[in-house]
């Protein structure tokens, strides 16, 4: 298998050509315009934060790599989607434990080296499951645990109290766009366009959301 081979998996394309998937493509625009967004309504404390600036940065990365993956659609432009995307998930782990639960520097480390060799666990023994959605089963894992643990931590409770209904909420919009991504080739002969263009939209909001949160919390730790 060569980079260069061309992947068809996705309920809108219909053959090798560059604008094959248009409403999967352009709708990666979200992601830019959740980066953009995410970026201005930050304050200027949260704009001199390096983990937000960090993820805003691959926010923006995940809708030019996405774009390339669903116009290119081959088995290299994969990486181009695939690796910002991880980047993000584990980055805002990372974060959240350090943020939310304010836990020191190596144990977040360690935490999320597990939390990453977990989910490379979970996407091998699923894989091709669920239309391949089964590999974002970690993320809504750790954002489960982010909110359960949030909630449960004497330390973080009174100071992020207001963050756990905020990622549960978030948690709710992912697994709604989950959704959307899964049925994407169970629908396809009754809607053609199928629906992945959707997960893109929620899934920049899920990710604006995430960001606003680190944003509010960085703001509330440095008041």
């Amino acid at each position: 298998m060569a980079f260069s081979d061309p992947i068809d998996i996705y309920c809108e394309r219909l053959g090798p050509a560059f604008w094959a998937e248009p409403a999967n493509a352009l709708t990666n625009a979200a992601f830019l315009v959740a980066a953009a967004a995410a970026w201005m309504l930050a304050t200027p404390d949260a704009k001199r934060d390096p983990l937000v600036r960090t993820l805003i940065a691959v926010l923006a990365l995940i809708g030019f790599g996405s774009f390339a993956f669903h116009t290119l659609a081959t088995r290299g432009a994969v990486l181009l989607d695939v690796i910002p995307i991880a980047i993000f998930i584990h980055l805002y782990f990372y974060a959240g434990l350090r943020r939310f639960l304010s836990l020191p520097v190596l144990t977040s480390i360690v935490a999320t080296i597990v939390f990453f060799v977990a989910g490379l666990a979970i996407g091998q023994a699923g894989q091709g499951k669920l239309n391949g959605s089964i590999s974002y089963a970690p993320a809504v894992i750790g954002l489960l645990i982010m909110a359960a643990a949030t909630y449960f931590s004497s330390s973080a409770a009174a100071k992020h109290a207001r963050a756990v209904p905020r990622l549960l909420g978030i948690g709710f919009v992912f697994l709604v766009s989950l959704t959307f991504r899964t049925i994407d080739d169970a629908v396809c002969s009754a809607w053609p366009l199928g629906t992945h263009f959707l997960w893109h939209v929620l899934n920049a909001l899920v990710l604006y959301l995430l960001v606003r949160l680190l944003c509010d919390t960085t703001d509330a730790a440095r008041a």
